[in-house]
């Protein structure tokens, strides 16, 4: 499998994929803009999409509730001068206020928060638009019922899934053959070397249904970055140093901060970063259209184009298995709360 990569002036050589099996092509790398907005500035965020742009790269990811919805204004005005060039994805579901209705995915909520999107991108379509949690108690078919009108409205293009199990992907994709309406394009689960666990059933689910997979969070959060030492405290700018909450539940594991020092000394070996590697890692599983890369920094990004050009092989894929099985964590019985079990309700 071929990735793209940079040439020697700095122009990429994109591998476009396709997404899934739509027509639609997506870069490998997606931009995630999930810092701009807050912790990035409007004037850096604005120097990395342009940089994007210029090396190739045509996916960006945003979301109603980044940053109160600065994110989505702050790519809308990035993007205005070539629009048409951009798959830009957004999504909704999550609060954003303590009203009941103004969350969830009710007909009412999602043409409301689409309308939203919309006006903080300053454009009249969505290329795709994503359920970005599963809402555990809410039927799924009033929600994909509302997606069908606002296809045929010419406000989305496609539609995916974000932070769904396996049955409910193929659940997703029964209703919309039952609706008559296409099927999801993409689904984007948390998935890095230090958490596997959407091997299991998310992975293969999207990829039988024909969902093309768009992983989030590549670098468990930055902690595959190896910037975290196990015996001295984050650093303050980190996002462990601020205390994010997300970290917090998820990477900020000692199992996984000790793989990834084992990382950053394995890709020293082979003359690359932890954070080429890990990325590489994630692209290298043909399940996966495109991996979202969230910068906070113009260096940040620029640190990730080595991934598409990094190659690996069977005892790179050997060594990761021996420090997290196919289809686990990092941390033995580790369970994401985003990802809450389901299977047993106390009478």
């Amino acid at each position: 499998m071929s990735i793209a990569g940079f040439g020697p002036n700095g122009e990429y050589t994109v591998d476009y994929r396709y997404l899934g099996r739509s027509a639609l092509k997506v870069s490998p790398l997606c931009l995630g803009a999930m810092m701009f907005g807050g912790e990035t500035d409007e004037a850096t965020a604005k120097r990395i999409i342009d940089k994007a742009f210029d090396q190739g790269v045509n996916f960006i990811d945003t979301a109603d509730v980044y940053h109160a919805g600065r994110s989505e204004e702050i790519v809308g005005r990035a993007v205005a001068q070539q629009r048409d060039s951009w798959v830009i994805a957004t999504k909704f579901g999550y609060p954003t206020t303590q009203g009941p209705n103004e969350q969830g995915q009710s007909r009412k909520w999602i043409m409301q928060s689409v309308d939203a999107s919309l006006k903080r991108l300053g454009t009249d379509y969505l290329d795709i638009l994503y359920f970005h949690r599963a809402v555990t108690d809410a039927p799924l078919e009033e929600g994909m019922r509302a997606i069908a009108d606002l296809i045929r409205q010419g406000k989305i293009r496609y539609y995916g899934v974000s932070n769904f199990r396996g049955w409910r992907i193929a659940e997703i994709a029964r209703l919309a053959d039952q609706l008559g309406i296409d099927r999801p394009v993409a689904s984007e689960p948390l998935y890095n070397l230090v958490d596997r666990t959407a091997e299991v059933e998310q992975l293969p689910a999207a990829a039988h249904y024909g969902l093309g997979v768009v992983p989030y969070s590549p670098l468990a959060r930055g902690v595959l970055s190896g910037k975290y030492a196990l015996d001295a405290p984050p650093p303050a700018d980190s996002r462990a140093g601020r205390g994010d909450k997300r970290i917090q539940q998820t990477e900020w594991r000692p199992e996984s901060l000790k793989i990834a020092q084992t990382i950053a000394a394995h890709a020293a070996q082979r003359g690359t970063t932890s954070i080429a590697f890990a990325l590489a890692w994630v692209l290298k599983n043909r399940l996966v259209s495109s991996a979202i890369a969230g910068p906070r920094t113009e260096a940040q990004w620029d640190s990730y184009g080595e991934a598409l050009k990094l190659e690996l092989g069977a005892e790179d894929e050997k060594l990761v298995d021996s420090l997290v099985a196919p289809g686990h964590a990092s941390t033995p019985g580790y369970t994401d709360p985003g990802y809450p079990i389901e299977g047993r309700r106390v009478a």
